[in-house]
């Protein structure tokens, strides 16, 4: 496997030679500027080359793969309403629903001067409600591996035609145990394809799994490997497991956050913290996979709107939520993987803006946060909670008002006595006259 330097030629958009269209959807976005990944894995992409391309969260793995797709599919654009002209070719699986949405919606946004379709499919809701698109035809499908397995085994689409397959987040694939499934899919697809993986984290098993069905793959990496955003402080609070729910709101408050994502390990403890803080009169909302598909869209677009302080989350949000300027997030347990502890603080500081991530951890959580600064590269030494501050005094004002017609000069001044002797004589009324 050989390694790709970094392509600094390019020190805008324009000059990686991107359609008109595809140059206008970036004006109309005002993106001018590509970032490192997307400097470097757009030509080697354009260039037809099999990829491993990592970079921390955040940095626009996205765009980095979906950009120059669409440019190798502009030929086969059409305005055309018969299917046959509009068969599946790129495809690109996500781990989670969240995170499929979200790389669908960033394709139509990149794509939309141009006459593609796409679509995306996942599970949580009937399969009915996502064949009509199907059948019409769509030239880039989104997916998560077991909605699409679905669909191919009812026949509401054919993966033949498939020349480009991205995997985004592939250790999570593995992570969540998509293997099988993601094989089955290989199968399914043509031998002569163009396959790019892209991630935050890579270790030995997923490099050895990509050596299986990657042709002679180019590797691009544009940060110290597994590391998170210099951008983000990372703070670790010592607190009781019984402490927590007080630790978590004094943090809160103390810091004045104003939007935060608190990820919790098990489902169960994200439905009682939710609960507590709610009780706690902190606005909050709790996503994980036990929620309905309707009931996790719904939290997420409220969250995205501001209208709600904190989001819940087990870790199956950790890779579908991309929030411009989240100012933090909030680790309430330590994921068991130091992978997702990545993961989940690349939520925040995204784009080279700041953020903050805290940790609270319980004495039983000591070996946790070893193995993530072990993974990491870094020292999280514990530091105290932080003080809230006393309620600010009352400010005294009179229960009477003083008329604003009265000078100020006389309204403080004391009313003294006057001399009999300086005031006017005082005229005697005549005594009345008997009648």
């Amino acid at each position: 496997m050989s390694e790709s330097s970094a392509l600094e030629a390019a020190g805008s958009f324009a000059e990686l030679n991107l359609s008109p269209e595809i140059q206008r959807a970036l004006d109309d976005m005002g993106y001018q500027t590509p970032t490192p990944i997307q400097k470097q894995a757009i030509p080697l992409v354009l260039a037809g080359r099999d990829l491993m391309a990592q970079a921390q969260t955040g940095t626009g793995k996205t765009a980095a793969f979906a950009l120059p797709l669409l440019q190798k599919m502009q030929p086969f654009a059409n305005t055309s309403t018969s299917p046959a002209r509009h068969p599946v070719r790129a495809l690109v699986l996500a781990p989670t629903r969240e995170l499929a949405i979200q790389v669908y919606e960033s394709i139509v946004t990149y794509g939309k001067h141009m006459p593609l379709r796409s679509t995306v499919v996942y599970g949580g809701v009937g399969l009915d409600t996502q064949t009509p698109q199907l059948r019409a035809g769509v030239e880039v499908l989104v997916a998560t591996p077991g909605r699409l397995l679905d669909h191919a085994g009812s026949r509401t689409l054919s993966l033949a035609q498939v020349e480009y397959l991205v995997l985004d987040e592939a250790d999570r694939m593995l992570d969540m145990g998509f293997l099988p499934d993601l094989k089955r899919i290989l199968s399914l697809l043509q031998q002569n394809r163009q396959t790019l993986l892209f991630s935050a984290t890579f270790d030995d098993n997923i490099t050895r799994l990509a050596q299986s069905f990657l042709r002679d793959p180019l590797k691009v990496e544009v940060a110290r490997r597994n590391t998170a955003a210099e951008t983000v402080e990372q703070v670790v609070h010592k607190a009781r497991e019984e402490d927590k729910v007080d630790a978590l709101v004094r943090v809160v408050n103390a810091r004045e956050i104003s939007q935060a994502i608190v990820f919790t390990r098990t489902k169960l403890t994200a439905d009682r913290l939710g609960r507590q803080l709610l009780r706690r009169s902190l606005d909050a909302a709790v996503i994980h996979g036990d929620k309905a598909q309707s009931e996790r869209l719904l939290a997420l677009d409220r969250f995205k709107r501001g209208e709600t302080r904190l989001l819940v989350a087990t870790d199956i949000a950790a890779r579908g939520i991309d929030i411009a300027e989240l100012p933090c997030v909030v680790n309430y347990e330590l994921p068991y993987s130091p992978e997702d502890y990545v993961h989940r603080i690349g939520r925040t500081g995204r784009a080279g803006a700041e953020g903050l991530a805290v940790s609270l951890v319980a004495p039983d959580e000591e070996r946790l946060l070893a193995a993530i600064e072990k993974f990491i590269h870094r020292s999280l030494p514990p530091v105290p909670l932080p003080e809230v501050a006393p309620p600010a005094a009352p400010v005294w004002t009179p229960s009477v008002a003083v008329p604003e017609a009265v000078p100020a000069a006389q309204r403080s001044r004391r009313r003294e006595p006057v001399c009999a002797l300086l005031m006017p004589p005082v005229q005697a009324k005549e005594a009345p006259r008997p009648e």
